[in-house]
């Protein structure tokens, strides 16, 4: 999706990440290769990607009307039904 030099990560999202126990490096990795792609809204996507051998979703929420793109929070889940798109 994005090259590194594309997107960076809000102080929001870091300390989020960290209460999360989230890598950097592994939101960084599903903002650059995601599985899936979702539109929330005008400027707004997530990118996530299963994780956890398929349990799990990593989601990184994404401000894309700047430059760089912003990951303004990101979370794990395994609630994949609500949030994983069937094509």
């Amino acid at each position: 999706m994005f090259s590194r030099n594309e997107f960076r990560i809000s102080d929001h999202a870091l300390v989020e990440m960290e209460r999360r126990g989230l890598e950097v490096t592994a939101v960084e990795q599903v903002v650059i290769d995601p599985e899936q792609v979702v539109a929330v809204r005008s400027g707004r996507i997530v990118c996530q990607s299963r994780v956890e051998s398929g349990s799990r979703l990593l989601r990184a929420i994404v401000d894309i009307d700047r430059h760089p793109a912003v990951v303004v929070t990101a979370y794990k889940t395994s609630n994949l039904r609500k949030y994983w798109q069937q094509s």
